[in-house]
């Protein structure tokens, strides 16, 4: 891994998130189980930004969303020599402890948002659900409903509350899904492909706003990604994955 830009955070003693020797692989009928990714070793300091950067099918994803558990068990089997988020073992996690960890301490922003949105549901509901299965304390949750939607850039962020997500443009829909992703105050915020099914202005406008919000709420940013392009501005650092290493 190299350094990307010289504004790295300086290394802490003990680092947010440890990986060592992550291993994935897939159960097949009939068949050995298809490994997927082999022997990943990294850390992340609170506050840093990673970007993850190799071809599609290089373990990426699967490699993202192992660390909060969310392939599939079975058929996908994780492995590990160490996973852990500030100090707590991941893989020793029980459902109820991982269901607190999602959302409030690991956070995802995936590629498709029109997929990601419920398409049943309005802005204000989906929010909301974060809101109040990870901070059951706030009373007024239209209030804060609006205050995550303003911070995101959306406008007239009052009448959005109200909106279905066919309603909104896909850059919208995308702002939508980093508002409820960071709603709960995450330590660590996952963006897969976040700007893949936008057009080129609108990824701009959305590497912008996960930059600025990463600073200002101090937290850690892992940035999936095959696209050098969008990487310089973003990571302190950068890992390369191919065929699963």
């Amino acid at each position: 891994m190299e350094s990307a830009t010289p504004a790295s955070p300086a290394p802490s003693a003990s680092p947010l998130l440890k990986i060592r020797n992550l291993r994935i692989a897939f159960r097949r009928y009939g068949a050995d189980p298809a490994e997927a990714v082999r022997g990943i070793d990294l850390d992340l300091n609170s506050g840093e930004s990673l970007a993850i950067v190799g071809e599609s099918g290089s373990g990426k994803s699967a490699t993202a969303l192992s660390l909060s558990r969310l392939l599939p068990e079975p058929p996908a089997l994780i492995e590990a020599d160490e996973l852990s988020l500030a100090g707590h073992d991941i893989l020793k996690m029980n459902d109820r402890a991982l269901r607190k960890v999602r959302g409030k301490e690991i956070a995802y922003v995936f590629q498709e948002p029109t997929t990601s949105l419920n398409p049943v549901l309005t802005v204000r509901t989906q929010i909301g659900e974060a809101l109040a299965l990870h901070r059951p304390e706030i009373k007024d949750r239209d209030a804060e409903i609006v205050r995550w939607l303003y911070k995101v850039g959306i406008t007239e962020p009052e009448k959005r509350l109200r909106s279905y997500p066919h309603e909104l443009s896909g850059g919208m829909q995308q702002r939508v899904m980093i508002a409820m992703a960071l709603c709960c105050q995450p330590k660590l915020l996952i963006a897969d492909e976040p700007t893949t099914a936008l057009d080129v202005t609108i990824q701009k406008q959305i590497m912008d706003l996960l930059v600025d919000l990463r600073a200002s709420l101090n937290m850690s940013l892992i940035l999936i990604t095959h696209n050098l392009g969008i990487v310089e501005d973003v990571a302190d650092r950068i890992a390369v994955m191919f065929r699963g290493k």
